[in-house]
């Protein structure tokens, strides 16, 4: 009979690797393989200028363990959140590649056209921005963490290696912070997201007319200019797509104000103009309400004045006639 082979399970061929960086815990630090060293004293995990000391600035320590494909995702939702000004939010339901293959094909071919027309009225290759719109399916249990890595964690000045994303600090910052953000709520179940590099009106028009129609302001191409994008996959992938809200230079929009974000006539250049107007208008309204305020002050004080006035005038008439009457 021959001898049995003794496997040793992943795990403890983990434990028997020889890292260069000893784990602050079993969830954090960079390792690489060389001599071993003495694990960190409890004063040095808790004094951030020994731990800039004792790990090099490219294997910082992390709250949690960068070897796993998870933490690399909060990562890149937390650059994605933290560079990014326009993110739609999108809830779909069991979409097949098919039919995800269908919209964002129609959604490129849409914003390429629109690029071309910008093309020709005169914007410049640096304006447009159609091959930079991208929609992709998130994780939401990363997606919801990264969120309030970017909206609530504010390092303090305690070096780059230990205000990165999965710092310690950015966990404790973060963690009396969940349910808190106004998104957190639709953060659950299947979500896309469409991100834009800047806030564009005509570009969103464009996207909500592939992804959400609604006439009359995003109707969908008729048949006879866009056939395949009435194709029975995109079509049947687009019914499982519902607009939810967005994220517009870190402000909530609920589906509404997604939209009138959309239709705004004009552009960036509209929005401009529509941000104009409605501060000059509130300017106007103000100094209506402050004038409308003094004239009421002065009524006030001049009718005051006039009973005060016509008191002494009645007065001195009964002083008057006093002496005449005792005589």
């Amino acid at each position: 009979m021959p001898p049995r082979l003794h496997l040793r399970s992943l795990g403890q061929l983990a434990e028997l690797q020889i890292y260069a960086r000893p784990h602050l815990c079993g969830r954090c630090s960079y390792a690489t393989a060389s001599a071993t060293v003495p694990a960190p004293t409890d004063s040095q995990i808790h004094s951030s200028r020994s731990l800039s000391q004792h790990y090099p600035p490219s294997q910082p320590p992390s709250h949690r363990d960068p070897k796993y494909r998870k933490s690399q995702r909060i990562r890149s939702y937390v650059s994605l959140l933290q560079t990014t000004p326009l993110i739609i939010l999108f809830q779909h339901n069991s979409l097949k590649a098919v039919e995800w293959t269908g919209i964002r094909r129609e959604l490129t071919s849409a914003l390429r056209k629109l690029d071309a027309q910008l093309l020709a009225q005169g914007k410049t290759q640096e304006e447009l921005i159609g091959e930079y719109v991208k929609l992709q399916v998130i994780k939401t249990t990363m997606f919801e963490p990264a969120l309030r890595i970017a909206e609530y964690y504010k390092p303090e000045q305690q070096g780059p290696a230990l205000t990165h994303a999965l710092s310690e600090s950015a966990y404790q910052a973060i963690k009396p912070q969940k349910g808190v953000h106004p998104l957190s709520p639709l953060l659950t179940g299947s979500l896309a997201i469409l991100t834009f590099p800047t806030v564009s009106p005509q570009y969103i028009k464009t996207a909500f007319s592939i992804l959400a129609p609604q006439a009359p302001i995003f109707a969908a191409p008729p048949r006879r200019l866009n056939p395949s994008l009435y194709e029975l996959p995109v079509q049947e992938g687009l019914k499982k797509l519902m607009l939810l809200g967005a994220r517009i230079d870190g402000e909530v929009f609920d589906r509404d104000g997604t939209r009138w974000v959309g239709g705004i006539n004009g552009g960036i250049d509209g929005l401009r103009a529509q941000l104009v107007g409605m501060l000059q208008g509130f300017g106007a309204g103000l100094t209506q309400t402050l004038e409308s305020a003094g004239r009421s002050i002065w009524f006030t004080m001049e009718s005051r004045r006039n009973m005060l006035e016509e008191e002494q005038q009645g007065g001195k008439a009964d002083a008057a006639e006093q002496p005449a009457k005792t005589e």
